[in-house]
């Protein structure tokens, strides 16, 4: 297996299932619980959603967040012990599907809002993706990713291109890191735009501890059927 490919970025999250819920549930990854939590339920909830579909939702912490506010909650993942999870928790309906498999599933024209909570690691799973949620939903429906900010270039070159993962800052029970592709600002911006989509915000939240962003936020529509 490629270590550097969208496999090998499902393969990590098999071995890290447990784990993954255990952080999520126990509130033990800082910047989501100062940072990117509140962000991403303030973006969906913003459009008063009637039906919200959630790509990569790992454990279903954000249809748990949703579920007050939102009468039909779908969540997908490519793990199925995360799914099992989800169910466990409730909150919604869960399936568990691969990116690449999503337009298998028959929801076309049926969520106001479809969200990817940091949840874009991949390349080709990532591309394929964009072109199946525009049918996913509504008229005029809304299309949100929270995804890493292009500031984590950090010290690497500013282009587009396969990183190592860490699992820094979380416990020794995390193991086998999964690689992630990095889009440049550029790059995020022509994915929506080639795939139907017109961006109507970007946001970075920002971590008051750094005071630099946690991540970037997009917002998206398809364009209207006329266009």
């Amino acid at each position: 297996m490629d270590s550097h490919s969208d496999e090998k970025i499902i393969d990590s999250w098999h071995k890290n299932a447990s784990q993954w819920t255990s952080a999520v549930r126990n509130n033990r990854i800082g910047t989501r619980e100062r940072v990117t939590n509140q962000a991403m339920v303030e973006a969906v909830l913003g459009h008063s959603p009637d039906a919200v579909l959630d790509i990569g939702c790992g454990e279903g912490w954000l249809c748990r967040q949703l579920a007050p506010h939102v009468t039909h909650l779908v969540g997908v993942d490519a793990v199925p012990e995360l799914i099992e999870q989800a169910k466990a928790g409730g909150g919604g309906r869960f399936l568990v599907t691969s990116y690449e498999t999503l337009a298998e599933l028959s929801l076309e024209g049926l969520f106001d809002v479809v969200v990817c909570n940091l949840s874009l690691l991949g390349k080709e799973s990532v591309e394929a993706l964009f072109s199946t949620v525009p049918a996913c939903l509504k008229p005029g429906g809304v299309f949100i990713v929270q995804t890493l900010h292009p500031l984590f270039a950090s010290d690497m070159p500013y282009i587009d291109g396969w990183r190592d993962g860490s699992w820094a800052g979380f416990d020794a029970s995390f193991t086998d890191p999964a690689p992630w592709y990095f889009r440049t600002l550029e790059s995020w911006i022509a994915l929506f735009l080639a795939n139907g989509f017109k961006i109507k915000a970007i946001r970075e939240p920002i971590d008051p501890q750094t005071h630099k962003p946690a991540s970037i936020l997009f917002t998206a529509r398809t364009k209207p059927r006329a266009w």
